[in-house]
C-alpha cells in the first residue's frame, strides 16, 4: 500500500493554512516580511485569481527569470492553483538561453525581476524580443517568440512594454471564489505543474516535465527524512529555479508546515543573520555556500545553535566541510541527497541517524517509495552489492518525460519506467549508495551542472574555431572549472580573451571557460574517438591542479 500524498499542490497549501494557521510559512528578514500559512494561502489565491483575469489558463506555460523573491513562492502556489506551468529560468542565463527557452517551452507569460548580478533582465529581454518595449501590455506581437504575449516585472517601477506583479492583486477583484474553485477541482494530480530547464548531453538544454504527484512527493518524503514538523524553520539560500531550492526546501517545508526563510540572493552574512535572527533549525546549501558561512571573518559572533538539519548537495560533500558543519553549525542531523532533475530532484538521501561517516562517505539509501538498482553499462543487467554500474532509479519520482522530446525522453527512461542517471555508483548490502564518477561527461562547478556539448556548440559559432572540446578540471573551490581545447582554423590566431569576450553576455558566467588552450589535434582512440579524459590529464599537470581535489 503506498503512503504517496495523493493531493494537488494548492490542496497542500489550502490544507497547511487550515491546520496550522498562526504558523510562519514565509519570512524575509531582509525586507521585514511575515505571512502566516493562512496569510500566504490567501496572497497565492488572490494572485492566482489575478492570473485567471490576466487569461492564464489550465496548461498555460508561464515563464519566471527571478531571484528568490517572495513573488517566486507566491506565483509557484498560485499557477499550481489554476493548473499552469512554471517554467523556471536560471538566473544566470543570457540572450541565446533566454530566447531558446522562451521559444522551446511555449511560454505565454514571463515574470521576471530587474536583474542579477551583472545581469539586467529587461535590457537582455528588449534584445531578443525588441516588440516588447513598444507594446501596451497584452498587445505583444513577437516574431522571434510566438507564443509571448504578456510580460510582468516583478520591482517598484513597470518598465516599458510590461504589466506590474501588484497590479495582479487588483485584478483579483474580478474574479470569484467559486471560478477559482471549480478550476481547482478540474486538476489532476499527474497534470504537469512544473518544467524546470537542464542542459542535455545533445547539447541544447530540455523541459523536465514535473507533475504535482512529482513534487509534493518528492517534498514529503525529503522533508521526512530530516524529521521537519510545524516547529522547523528553514533557512533557504539555494535559488528556487532549480530543484534544490524549489523542492528540496519548499516542497519540504510546505509538506510539513515549516517555516520558509528564504535570502534572495546568497550571501553567506545574510545567512548567517537569518539563522540566529529566526532561530532556524535547518539551512540548505551547495558546500561552496557552507564553505562562505564557515570562513565568514563574523562567524564567532552569531549563535547558530538552534541549527539541527539541513541539506548538503549539489556536488560532492568534502568531509571537512560536512564534519565543520556538524561541529561548528551545530548540524548533527545534516543529510545529503542525490538526485537529478528529471528525479523531481530526489533519488537517495542520508537519514539523521546516519553515522558522519555514511553521511559523508554516501548520498544515502533510496527515499521512501523510490526503486534503486544499479546496472552493468553493457550488457543492463542488475549488479549484486560492491559492484559499479550505472545507478537507475523507478517511482513516483519520475518526470513526466522531457517537452516535445520523445525520443530524448526514451534515452533516458526505458519500457519498464527505469529512469537511467548516466551516473556511475556501487551501492553496498544495506542499500547506500556512493557515486563514482559519470558516464556522461557532465561538469558540475558549484551545484552547477554543465554539459560540455552545450558550450561546444555555442564555441563552433565563433569564426575561428575550427574544433573544441570542452571537459572539467578539478577546482578547490568550486569543485570543478570550465576548460576547452581549442583547433584553431588555418591561417589564423585567437587568444583566451577571445574566446571568453565571445561568451559573455551570451551564455552564462558560470559556463565560459575558465582555463582556454589551443591545440593541433586532440588524443584519439584507435577508431577515433576523442579521449576528453587524456586532456583532463594533461591540463591538471600542465595547470598543476593534483591538489585541487579529485571530483567525482
Amino acid at each position: 500500500m503506498s503512503n504517496n500524498l495523493e493531493i494537488t499542490i494548492g490542496g497542500l497549501l489550502d490544507q497547511m493554512a487550515e491546520r496550522f494557521p498562526g504558523n510562519d510559512a514565509l519570512v524575509y528578514v531582509d525586507r521585514g516580511l511575515r505571512y502566516s500559512y493562512l496569510e500566504f494561502n490567501e496572497v497565492c489565491r488572490r494572485v492566482a485569481k489575478g492570473l485567471l483575469k490576466l487569461g492564464v489558463k489550465k496548461g498555460d506555460h508561464v515563464s519566471i527569470w527571478a531571484t528568490n523573491v517572495p513573488e517566486w513562492v507566491i506565483l509557484s502556489f498560485a499557477t499550481a492553483k489554476i493548473g499552469a506551468v512554471l517554467v523556471t529560468v536560471n538566473t544566470s542565463y543570457r540572450t541565446s538561453e533566454l530566447e531558446y527557452i522562451l521559444k522551446q517551452s511555449d511560454s505565454g507569460y514571463l515574470f521576471l525581476v530587474k536583474g542579477f548580478k551583472d545581469i539586467d533582465y529587461m535590457e537582455t529581454l528588449y534584445e531578443v524580443v525588441p516588440e516588447v518595449r513598444n507594446s501596451a501590455p497584452g498587445t505583444l506581437r513577437s516574431e522571434v517568440v510566438p507564443c509571448l504575449k504578456q510580460v510582468v516585472y516583478i520591482g517598484e517601477e513597470t518598465p516599458a512594454g510590461t504589466l506590474n506583479f501588484n497590479d495582479l492583486y487588483a485584478l483579483a477583484d474580478a474574479v470569484s471564489d467559486e471560478e477559482l474553485r471549480e478550476i481547482e477541482r478540474s486538476i489532476d494530480i499527474h497534470d504537469v505543474i512544473q518544467m524546470q530547464y537542464t542542459s542535455g548531453t545533445t547539447g541544447f538544454p530540455k523541459g523536465v516535465m514535473l507533475t504535482h504527484y512529482n513534487l509534493t512527493n518528492n517534498g514529503f518524503y525529503i522533508g521526512e527524512c530530516m524529521k521537519f514538523t510545524e516547529k522547523d524553520r528553514l533557512c533557504i539560500p539555494v535559488p528556487f529555479f532549480h530543484c534544490f531550492g524549489s523542492v528540496l526546501a519548499v516542497m519540504a517545508s510546505v509538506t510539513h508546515g515549516t517555516a520558509m526563510v528564504p535570502i534572495v540572493t546568497f550571501n553567506p552574512l545574510q545567512v548567517l543573520q537569518a539563522i540566529e535572527q529566526e532561530r532556524c533549525t535547518a539551512v540548505h546549501g551547495v558546500p561552496t555556500m557552507f564553505i562562505a558561512e564557515l570562513e565568514h571573518p563574523d562567524f564567532d559572533k552569531f549563535d547558530l545553535a538552534s541549527l539541527r538539519t539541513g541539506i548538503m548537495a549539489g556536488s560532492v560533500c568534502p568531509i571537512e566541510v560536512m564534519k565543520r558543519a556538524v561541529n561548528d553549525m551545530h548540524m548533527t542531523e545534516i543529510t545529503s541527497v542525490y538526485g537529478q532533475t528529471e528525479s523531481s530532484p530526489g533519488i537517495t538521501q542520508t537519514r539523521t541517524e546516519d553515522s558522519i561517516e555514511l553521511r559523508v562517505a554516501t548520498v544515502g539509501r533510496a527515499l521512501p517509495g523510490a526503486e534503486v538498482k544499479i546496472i552493468d553499462i553493457e550488457t543492463g543487467a542488475a549488479l549484486p552489492p560492491g559492484k559499479q554500474g550505472e545507478l537507475c532509479a523507478r517511482g513516483y519520482m519520475v518526470m513526466k518525460g522531457y517537452y516535445k522530446m520523445p525520443e530524448e525522453t526514451a534515452k533516458v527512461i526505458d519500457a519498464d519506467g527505469w529512469l537511467h542517471t548516466g551516473d556511475l555508483a556501487v551501492m553496498d548490502e544495506n542499500g547506500y549508495c556512493k557515486i563514482t564518477g559519470r558516464i556522461k561527461n557532465m561538469i558540475i562547478r558549484g551545484g552547477e551542472n554543465i554539459y560540455p556539448k552545450e558550450i561546444e556548440e555555442f564555441l563552433y559559432t565563433h569564426p575561428k574555431v575550427s574544433d573544441v572540446q570542452v571537459y572539467g578540471v578539478p577546482d578547490r573551490k568550486f569543485g570543478e572549472q570550465v576548460m576547452a581545447a581549442i583547433v584553431v582554423k588555418k591561417g589564423m590566431e585567437m587568444t583566451e580573451d577571445e574566446v571568453r569576450d565571445f561568451c559573455k553576455g551570451r551564455i552564462a558566467n558560470y559556463k565560459i571557460p575558465k582555463y582556454v588552450k589551443f591545440v593541433d589535434s586532440y588524443p584519439m582512440t584507435a577508431s577515433g574517438k576523442i579521449q576528453k579524459f587524456k586532456l583532463r590529464e594533461m591540463a591538471i599537470r600542465e595547470l598543476q591542479l593534483e591538489d585541487a581535489g579529485e571530483t567525482v
